[in-house]
């Protein structure tokens, strides 16, 4: 045992001695020393994340029908009204008045409101209130009663969705000149203007309400009846129209002032 460890022990010295000397001997040529050569990082490939699945939000407004019965999606073909008339899906068309301290706060309100609001001063003639308006005014649930089923009988006889109805008539009742007047020297002249999409939505309901009143009062019929025959009448072109023969009546008007 005592050989074997004298053995290993002198093995280990000659190790060490020649490891002195090659290292000696490199110190004396340097230029025999091996380089470390700078290790290159490699660029890693950038992990592939897993697409996920993006689920769409549910549209709970696709559901949402006027008065639960006529879907709001109609589609407005005047460009020019088509921001100024609001088709936002509700179930009642009523806000309150939520809005009306902001600019341009009529916009803001949806269409049918608007009819709504028109009809309580159906009997104002101008600025001045010429008779009474009738039963149509007092509750604004006495406004919506009426026009729920005035859309009921749209629907019977034209077999279409009242909302649309109510958008052509808009479309092709409302005036694109008006006239505006100046003033030189103390006399005041007409002159032809264009209007602005806002007075044009306001005219078309305004003659639509009326001309369902005078109807409904000369010939003692409910005002639901003949606010449907105003619209379906209107958005057909008929020039028998309140509104169609008011709106041909001012752009001749507006003609003849250029």
């Amino acid at each position: 045992m005592a050989e074997d460890e004298i053995k290993e022990a002198k093995e280990e010295t000659e190790t060490q001695a020649e490891s002195v000397q090659s290292a000696s001997e490199m110190q004396a040529n340097p230029e025999e020393m091996p380089i470390d050569k700078p290790k290159v990082k490699r660029a890693r490939k950038p992990k592939e994340k897993k697409k996920e699945e993006v689920r769409p939000l549910p549209n709970y407004r696709a559901n949402i029908k006027l008065f639960g019965k006529w879907s709001t999606s109609v589609e407005v073909r005047d460009a020019g009204l088509k921001p100024y008339l609001n088709l936002n899906a509700v179930y009642v068309p009523y806000s309150a008045g939520r809005a009306i301290k902001k600019q341009f706060w009529k916009s803001k309100k949806p269409i049918v409101e608007r009819l709504a609001l028109k009809l309580m001063v159906t009997g104002h003639k101008g600025k001045k209130h010429y008779w009474t308006s009738n039963v149509n005014t007092g509750k604004s649930a006495t406004q919506f009663r009426i026009l729920r089923e005035t859309f009921e009988i749209i629907e019977k006889k034209t077999g279409k969705n009242p909302l649309e109805v109510l958008v052509k008539a808009i479309e092709a009742g409302s005036p694109r000149e008006g006239i505006a007047t100046i003033e030189y020297g103390g006399v005041r002249y007409p002159k032809a203007a264009d209007l602005a999409p806002q007075r044009r939505i306001d005219l078309v309901l305004r003659w639509i309400v009326q001309g369902a009143f005078l109807a409904s009062l000369k010939g003692k019929n409910h005002i639901q009846d003949t606010l449907a025959n105003e619209i379906i009448a209107t958005a057909a072109g008929d020039i028998k129209a309140t509104a169609m023969s008011k709106r041909t009546d001012l752009e001749r008007q507006a003609a003849a002032s250029r």
